[in-house]
């Protein structure tokens, strides 16, 4: 016991040390410090500490000297790193993601900019090693204690950690409480802030070991919550029928698929559990819009950094013609998810949510996906091809993209272009074109990457080429380079209309755009003043443009709340494809379905207004209302939506419905 009291400053530096990192991360990352949060934090942090103090005792003074500098390192590095993460891409890395540091790295030169913008909080954070250096003879000693004492550290950890879960169990166990993130829910950021970045970590970790998935409770009904009435929409979107004729049975984008008799045949309980769910899922109608476009080519496009204030009459022209001449969705939300750009892509290609703590995309790359639109144009003897004008390696794109039906190329497989960072949409525009412009009817995806951060005429070889072009413009220096990285991409899809309108093909192809994600590169105060006023940042922020065009057409305007989850089903739709409507969780935004728009902390918008999961408040619309018990009936349904997408990717469901066809 002598040892051991002895040995005990060691131990409160340890703690002091981690409540100043803590803090100071809590500073950085939090818009308010002393929370109920905060404090729940700190006495997680203890059996941390005190774990830490135990690994120190085994071994000589000199040991276990050397040994406490590494572990203390070691979490001055994990803060560190988590908040030159934070910084450059607005969420915290997960333990999946270490295994693809090589792939981070090839952001090095943005990435230094932000540790020199950042270095004296990062300095900050290493303080506690240097103390533990200078104080190691004065005041600290590191003695080695017996297995009595050690005993007596081993009960403390468990006292301290059943305190932190006692907390837990104090906060209710209601959505998006302390409970729910620690034993069922996976939201990173939001469990950041309850628990502290090492404790987040640890459960991530523990999850990653054991391929633990979401809790939710397999419905006993999927009887929609949502009425199939139409919502109030402009009359050029609507066909109606005349009175005097009998109006047409409802037909439905929904295959025939025997899901008794697969429930019959199956073993797995969770397998059978999701083929109740979907054969009670309402299928969304076939409408006006159904088939419009078959037989049209599709040039599918996920723009890097694209955002509603891309678009200016002047400097981006073609994107403004395409946003005001085509279909305007004037209340369509691109949400972030936690893989950042692989995230966006997988959502909008897939009409599925990412399953946090994973690459989504990569992981679906041995899976079947008979929906994307790639497979599903590639069986209709469309040539398919995709092209990514970065490493084609990244985010396992090599991977993904071929699953989906294309021949894929991007830099250093077979898309010849300049090496630049970033590289250049129009010159991967004008190498490509040729490769499928004479090949009717022909499929094309392109993810680019001319809009990516940072956002500076300095290391952004795309702004600093499009200077001159936004040097007049009444606004920030940040907020020119962002415009200058867009102008590339509107010179990208001017040189495409030409090519379309030259060959003669303009009025049948199709041409769909949206973004991966909103542009976290910038400052909230740049966003702020592109758009002109304060923006609200659970939902307004991921505010976007969808582009639906094709020349020719009449500009209709759609007021219906919309995501990039509902793109692929809205396409398949458009184009008269065969798909059942209940396997995605995107709506086709022409049908009569309610909309519901989901974002990653599973807040949601429905017609009637807005639910903010965080301050648990729903804002009904002007001249709208619901119950309690709607909304809560809703967010039940969408967190069944981030579960059932998590095993559709797990278990490779599709192939249980489908077969190796």
């Amino acid at each position: 016991m002598k040892r051991l009291m002895k040995n005990e400053s060691l131990l409160f530096y340890f703690f002091g040390s981690f409540l100043f990192m803590e803090t100071i991360f809590r500073i950085i990352t939090a818009e308010v410090l002393f929370t109920v949060d905060y404090g729940r934090s700190l006495v997680f942090l203890l059996p941390i500490c005190l774990v830490l103090f135990l690994i120190c005792s085994f071994f000589i003074s000199t040991f276990n000297f050397i040994i406490a500098i590494l572990l203390l390192g070691i979490a001055s590095l994990i803060y560190s790193s988590q908040i030159i993460y934070y910084k450059f891409f607005k969420t915290y890395y997960i333990i999946y993601s270490l295994g693809n540091t090589g792939q981070i790295m090839e952001f090095r030169s943005d990435i230094f900019n932000v540790i020199v913008e950042n270095v004296i909080f990062l300095i900050l954070f290493f303080l506690p090693v240097f103390g533990l250096v200078f104080f190691k003879k004065k005041w600290i000693t590191f003695v080695r204690i017996g297995w009595l004492n050690r005993l007596i550290v081993v009960f403390c950890i468990i006292l301290f950690q059943l305190t932190g879960i006692a907390t837990i169990y104090a906060g209710g166990k209601e959505s998006h409480s302390a409970y729910d993130l620690y034993y069922n829910s996976n939201l990173p950021k939001l469990s950041v802030e309850r628990f502290g970045i090492l404790t987040e970590m640890r459960i991530d970790l523990q999850r990653l070991l054991v391929g633990w998935s979401p809790k939710v409770e397999v419905p006993t009904t999927s009887k929609s919550v949502f009425s199939h009435k139409p919502l109030p929409q402009r009359e050029s979107i609507v066909r109606k029928t005349p009175e005097k004729i009998e109006p047409k049975p409802i037909k439905y984008n929904k295959l025939v698929i025997d899901f008794d008799e697969l429930i019959a045949n199956e073993a797995n309980e969770e397998i059978r559990n999701m083929h109740r769910y979907f054969t009670s899922v309402e299928p969304t109608d076939k409408n006006a819009y159904t088939g419009k476009y078959k037989g049209y080519n599709l040039i599918l496009i996920t723009a890097e950094g694209f955002s509603p204030y891309a678009v200016h009459k002047e400097v981006t022209p073609t994107l403004y013609k395409l946003v005001n001449e085509g279909y305007r969705f004037t209340n369509f939300y691109n949400p972030i998810w936690g893989v950042s750009t692989s995230d966006g892509e997988y959502v909008a290609l897939n009409s599925l949510i990412p399953k946090s703590g994973v690459w989504s995309f990569k992981h679906s790359g041995s899976n079947l996906l008979p929906y994307v639109m790639g497979n599903q144009l590639k069986k209709q003897g469309y040539k398919t091809t995709a092209y990514h004008n970065h490493t084609y390696t990244y985010y396992g794109r090599d991977i993904s993209h071929p699953n989906m039906g294309y021949d894929y190329y991007g830099l250093g497989n077979g898309l010849d272009i300049k090496e630049t960072w970033p590289e250049s949409d129009l010159e991967m525009m004008e190498k490509t074109i040729p490769n499928y412009i004479n090949n009717e009817p022909f499929h094309t995806y392109y993810m680019t990457v001319s809009g990516h951060m940072q956002y500076s005429f300095m290391g952004n070889f795309i702004a600093h080429k499009n200077k001159q072009l936004v040097e007049e413009l009444p606004y920030s220096e940040q907020a020119k380079a962002y415009l200058a990285t867009q102008i590339e991409l509107d010179r990208a899809l001017e040189t495409l209309m030409a090519e379309l309108e030259k060959k003669g093909i303009a009025e049948r192809t199709l041409i769909a755009l949206s973004a991966d994600h909103y542009p976290y590169g910038l400052e909230k105060e740049t966003i702020d003043e592109l758009v002109g006023h304060k923006v609200e940042e659970n939902f307004e922020l991921f505010k976007s443009t969808f582009i639906l065009y094709t020349k020719g057409m009449k500009p209709v305007v759609i007021e219906k709340p919309a995501s990039s989850l509902d793109i692929l089903p809205t396409l398949s739709n458009l184009l008269g494809l065969e798909y059942d409507s209940r396997l995605l969780m995107g709506r086709d935004i022409f049908s009569d379905a309610d909309p519901l728009v989901i974002f990653q902390n599973q807040s949601f918008i429905t017609g009637k207004g807005s639910y903010n999961a965080v301050t648990k408040e729903f804002t009904p619309n002007e001249g709208e209302t619901m119950k309690e018990e709607d909304v809560q009936n809703i967010l039940q349904r969408v967190q069944e939506m981030f579960y059932y997408s998590a095993k559709i990717l797990e278990l490779d469901y599709y192939r249980k419905i489908y077969g190796n066809e």
